[in-house]
Formats: structure tokens, sequence, C-alpha cells
């Protein structure tokens, strides 16, 4: 499952879905199926438009990030919390030894703060390597050098680093929390990723509250041109493509009970 997921995005984003179109329209016209040759074509110009030019890809992160509402306020009292791998840099980490975050990064951000509020609780840091290579080192691993530099001790963290994806995630969280007497965690993860995270966990009856942060829209996105950012607009685009692949490919396989959890 792994790998096939892996193989499925690679050739599945919107950039690669144009460039084999363009590659069957040259094809098609070398072999003189005119018809087909400009099908192909026009199918790779209407998916890099929409990518790059449009709202689209910004509309689905914000119905993505709006599925799961953020509390209004700290809880009183905090146990535990899960952070959820995929805000560092695993490939720069591994050759430098620092701490270099990815465009996620508020999901550790967030934790600290949480973490200083609440001395008592306990963080499970969720993480290992999702690479195919399986050669660095992952979010658990980074998690043992960040948190003692802002005064959380070590003895607090609870590192998980075998896991490659969300599903693997949750499985393994769910071993730690019954050896820790933990439950009733914060989930602390991307707004985008939080309905799938949610549904996986709800699968496999953990408790968790979500808490979902890096929020990559305003909230206030509507259907129609943008010119200004088509790097941003492409990224967002297959952001949500892809955990729209997460959501379809789980709920097919069983490993969630909805579609799309709310």
């Amino acid at each position: 499952m792994f790998f096939i997921s892996k193989l499925v995005w690679i050739f599945g984003q919107p950039l690669s879905l144009a460039f084999f179109l363009v590659f069957f329209a040259l094809i098609a016209g070398l072999l003189r199926w005119r018809s087909l040759s400009i099908l192909g074509a026009m199918g790779s110009a209407i998916i890099l438009f929409v990518t790059l030019y449009t709202t689209a890809g910004n509309l689905m992160m914000q119905n993505l990030e709006e599925r799961f509402a953020k509390p209004s306020a700290d809880p009183d009292n905090l146990q535990c919390m899960i952070v959820l791998g995929g805000a560092f840099e695993s490939e720069v980490n591994t050759a430098r030894h620092g701490i270099e975050f990815s465009s996620a990064a508020d999901r550790f951000v967030e934790a600290l703060r949480l973490a200083q509020k609440f001395p008592q609780s306990r963080i499970l840091v969720s993480g290992g390597d999702g690479s195919i290579s399986g050669i660095y080192e992952g979010d658990a691993a980074a998690s043992e050098r960040f948190f003692p530099l802002f005064g959380v001790g070590r003895d607090r963290l609870i590192e998980e680093k075998s896991s490659r994806t969300t599903f693997e995630n949750a499985v393994n969280t769910k071993e730690f929390l019954a050896s820790q007497g933990l439950s009733n965690c914060l989930l602390i993860t991307s707004g985008f990723h939080m309905p799938r995270s949610v549904g996986i966990f709800r699968k496999l009856g953990i408790d968790i509250v979500p808490w979902p942060t890096d929020y990559r829209t305003d909230g206030k996105v509507k259907p129609g041109l943008d010119f200004t950012q088509p790097n941003l607009n492409a990224q967002n685009m297959a952001t949500a493509i892809r955990e729209w692949y997460g959501l379809v490919g789980y709920y097919l396989a069983g490993r969630t009970s909805e579609l799309y959890p709310q």
C-alpha cells in the first residue's frame, strides 16, 4: 500500500498529468492521429490553466481546512498531544543534523506553545521516514533536538519513529498511548490533513480532540481567476488533490468509515 500510494502520487499529480497528456499528444501527432493529438494537447492546457491561473486549488484547500474548526480557546487542562510528522525537511536534517522545517512547521510551533503552557503534558511525535528510500531521519528524531532548545525536557517526549504514512501514524500511536496510559489527546496536524487523520483515528477507536493548525488559506477564497501567484496556486492544488487521493484510497481500503469525515 505504501509503495502504491507513492506511485499514484508521482504519476497522478496535476503537473505530471499535464506532462503525460503532452507526451500523448506528441505520440498521437507522430502517428497522424490528429483528433487524439488535439485532445491530448487541450487536456494538458486545461489542467495547466486551472492549476496555475484559477483559485480552484485554493478552494479545495479551504474546504479541507474548514472541515474541522479549531476550538476557540485552549483546553482547561492538557494531558497529552499527538503531533503528526511532515513538518521537518528530513533529507536536509539528515545531512546537516539541524532543525530545518518545511511549510508545515506550524504543527510543531503550536505543539511547543501548548507544551510551554501546560508543563505537565506529554508530547507524542509520530513520524518516521516517509520517503521511498527510507534512509532519512523522521520528525520524531528531529523533535529530540527541537523541543529541548525551548525548555521542554526530553522526558516529556514520546517518539514514534517507524511510521511512514498517516495510517501507520495512527496504528503505532495507539500502541504507544496504551503503553503510557494516555487518552483523549489533542491531535495536532495541518488543517487540510485533519479530515483524513481524524477518519483513521476514529476507525481505530482512538479518542482524540482535533486541533488543526498550519492553515494555507484565509477562509475567504472565492471561485475565479488568479494570475498573481501561479506557483502557490499549483502548490495548493497539488496538496489538496493529494489529500483527496488519500481520503478516497483509505476509504476504499477500509481504513476509514467515512469518505469525508466531519
